[in-house]
């Protein structure tokens, strides 16, 4: 076969090649390309966007018994420098009474009150119980659907699976762009326009973060 022909069929290998990875990762990074892109915008323009947070509140009273109980708890968790999950009876406590889920999230603990903040994307929340006379109170605070996706992007108090998520959206973008890169090399002969273009991509943001960004 002649070189020029197996330059041809390797040329075409490897454009198809790069083809199915660009599509490929293409489709996973749709739709996340499109959520960054928007709360991109949402977060560079911030603080022109109004948040009108809710906050909402709650309080109650836990039985003497599991006073007790906590006091118990009080110098295990003051050994380990005041920092403990809450007990699995108030855990239950708070479950039942008002549906939040407090497992695997570590308390304050001092003489007088156990602190358990409880951040999450679009808002905060917080829990106090005062160990002198049982009083707990709850108070969360949501900052609508718009903070909820910028703190998405963000990835703010968003969890292990989010993490994960967002590592796997980069990897796949990061495909995406290598692969549309070569492609670009690949046509770049009946594109004279391709380096350019190419180029300004990288020269533009350079020269403004050098110029304008102090």
């Amino acid at each position: 076969m002649p070189p020029a022909a197996t330059d041809n069929r390797r040329r075409a290998y490897w454009l198809k090649t790069l083809h199915e990875w660009h599509w490929v990762s293409s489709a996973l990074c749709l739709i996340g390309m499109a959520l960054f892109s928007v709360t991109g915008f949402t977060l560079n323009h911030a603080a022109g966007i109004e948040a009108k947070p809710k906050v909402s509140s709650l309080t109650g009273t836990i039985d003497n018994a599991l006073r007790g109980h906590l006091a118990q708890q009080l110098p295990a968790a003051k050994a380990r420098k005041g920092k403990a999950e809450l007990p699995a009876e108030l855990q239950a406590w708070v479950h039942k009474q008002w549906a939040i889920d407090t497992s695997g999230r570590e308390a304050e603990w001092s003489d007088d009150e156990i602190y358990l903040s409880l951040p999450r994307p679009g808002g905060d929340a917080w829990l106090r119980l005062s160990l002198s006379d049982g009083q707990i109170e709850y108070e969360r605070t949501d900052r609508g659907w718009l903070s909820y996706f910028n703190d998405l992007h963000k990835g703010r108090h968003t969890g292990v699976a989010w993490s994960w998520f967002i590592d796997i959206f980069a990897a796949a973008t990061l495909v995406f762009s290598v692969s549309g890169l070569f492609i670009l090399k690949m046509h770049a002969g009946n594109r004279p326009f391709t380096w350019p273009m190419v180029g300004m991509g990288l020269v533009v943001p350079v020269l403004l973060a050098l110029l304008f960004v102090h």
